[in-house]
């Protein structure tokens, strides 16, 4: 996954590959490195250190809600095209 930025860091481009794969039919793989990005950025400035396990970890978890919220989406605006507004 070059796109990651992180190809000298060892192990994040994993990350970002098995995330790909995780999520393929439900995040684009710019999304997964965005997050992938975003975790080790996090993890560094909160611990000051960004370990691949806990890198993995929380990009895991960010595309997990992003899923959640974009399933939530799409059913709200289904009902709502439907006629079946709450």
């Amino acid at each position: 996954m070059a796109h990651l930025g992180d190809g000298d860091l060892p192990g994040y481009e994993e990350i970002g590959e098995r995330l790909t794969e995780e999520f393929g039919g439900v995040h684009a793989p710019e999304t997964v490195s965005r997050c992938v990005a975003a975790a080790r950025h996090g993890a560094h400035e909160v611990t000051g250190a960004a370990s691949p396990d806990l890198v993995e970890r929380i990009a895991r978890k960010h595309l997990q809600v992003l899923a959640t919220v974009a399933a939530e989406k799409l059913r709200q605006e289904t009902r709502t095209t439907l006629g079946n507004a709450p």
